[in-house]
């Protein structure tokens, strides 16, 4: 099994995933008469139809054990899906490249700086939301709507990956 290099997680190294979702480096303007800044269009929600909506969620997500089994990716075909952190804690991502399923030796990894939150881009595989040290919120934005949003891939034992933060 191939253990994955976790990569400091940066807009430009995680582009064809999705978006980073930051205040550093995003353009921005004031409002509210001066007393707010604004951080514009960090990320585009997106959704197959017109019919789909796109809702607002709270994931509570309890700490993985490590070093972590890689053995399924998900997919969500119609509509993108974002994770904002909401304790401050950094978090795991694992993705793979758009496909018909995704292949074991271009699956990346990627760790956040705890301020960071992500949007996948509709159809990018990707695993689960993946916490370290302890359980953990996030504000979701996705999409709901009619048909199946989640597609699941589960890797051959030989394909398998190992995701070891701590090594």
């Amino acid at each position: 099994m191939r253990t994955l290099t976790i990569e400091p997680l940066s807009k430009e190294a995680f582009a064809p995933f999705g978006d980073v979702i930051e205040t550093d480096g995003s353009d921005h303007f004031m409002i509210n008469n001066g007393s707010t800044m604004r951080f514009h269009k960090l990320a585009t929600v997106e959704t197959a139809t017109p019919e789909d909506n796109a809702i607002i969620s709270i994931f509570r997500a309890d700490a993985q054990d490590m070093p972590l089994t890689v053995c399924m990716l998900e997919r969500h075909p119609l509509g993108s899906q974002a994770f904002i952190p909401l304790l401050g804690n950094p978090f795991l991502i694992v993705v793979a490249p758009l496909g018909d399923v995704p292949v074991s030796g271009l699956v990346r990894a990627f760790l956040t700086n705890g301020r960071q939150g992500i949007n996948y881009h509709r159809g990018v595989w990707h695993h689960p939301v993946l916490t370290i040290e302890k359980r953990d919120d996030f504000l979701v934005v996705d999409r709901s709507g009619k048909g199946n949003n989640c597609d699941e891939h589960f890797f051959k034992e030989d394909e398998r990956l190992i995701l070891a933060p701590h090594q």
